[in-house]
């Protein structure tokens, strides 16, 4: 009898031994408010956000992208690893530089009500320049006309390699538009009206 309870003792701990996850889901941290999109690229849609600092579950990245599925507040969704940050043997990393280390490898699998569509995916046009892990967030509070008039005298979008995120830098080949008796000028980013400082080309705040 005490062997046969040893065997059934012995059993049910191996099966809750398969029943739990191989490793713990790894936190990442945003180091910017940083979009959710629907896939793995600027051009598809934001369906959320990650704030600064905001914390989420990152669930696999596809190999040779810097792309990354992640979960937060229930909601799934793509993000750009250049701006999240990882504990890593206690120090914080980039994800983008350690993405054998934080997470999968995983394929995108397009939903059903997209596939067989034959429109192509905008063009990308270039690279945004990633803002600096160490830089501080930028704090400016446009006034309303400034965003009436953005929104109001919509540009054609241009689509780069990418986020686009407060502090980021556009290339010299993206054209500005001026707002009328602003400092700033303004182009619309990745399907993202942005302010931009036209001597730096940074982008100083975005209208999500």
């Amino acid at each position: 009898m005490q062997f046969k309870n040893t065997i059934f003792i012995a059993a049910m701990t191996a099966a809750a031994a398969l029943s739990v996850p191989a490793s713990a889901a790894t936190l990442v941290s945003a180091m910017t408010p940083l979009n959710i999109r629907t896939g793995p690229g600027s051009q598809y849609g934001i369906v959320g956000a990650i704030p600064d600092r905001g914390q989420a579950v990152i669930l696999g990245c596809i190999q040779g992208s810097l792309w990354c599925e992640v979960s937060y507040n229930g909601r799934r969704g793509w993000v750009y690893s250049q701006y999240l940050t990882a504990s890593l043997s206690g120090r914080s990393m980039i994800v983008a530089e350690h993405l054998n280390d934080v997470a999968p490898a995983v394929r995108y699998r397009a939903p059903v009500d997209v596939v067989g569509r034959t429109a192509p995916p905008p063009a990308i046009t270039g690279t945004l320049v990633v803002r600096p892990a160490t830089a501080e967030p930028l704090v400016i509070t446009p006034p309303p006309t400034v965003r009436n008039y953005v929104v109001s005298h919509p540009v054609a979008p241009v689509y780069l390699n990418g986020e686009v995120v407060e502090g980021a830098g556009l290339p010299d080949d993206v054209a500005l538009a001026p707002v009328p008796d602003s400092d700033y000028d303004y182009a619309y980013v990745n399907n993202v009206p942005v302010l931009v400082e036209p001597s730096t080309r940074r982008v100083e705040y975005m209208y999500r």
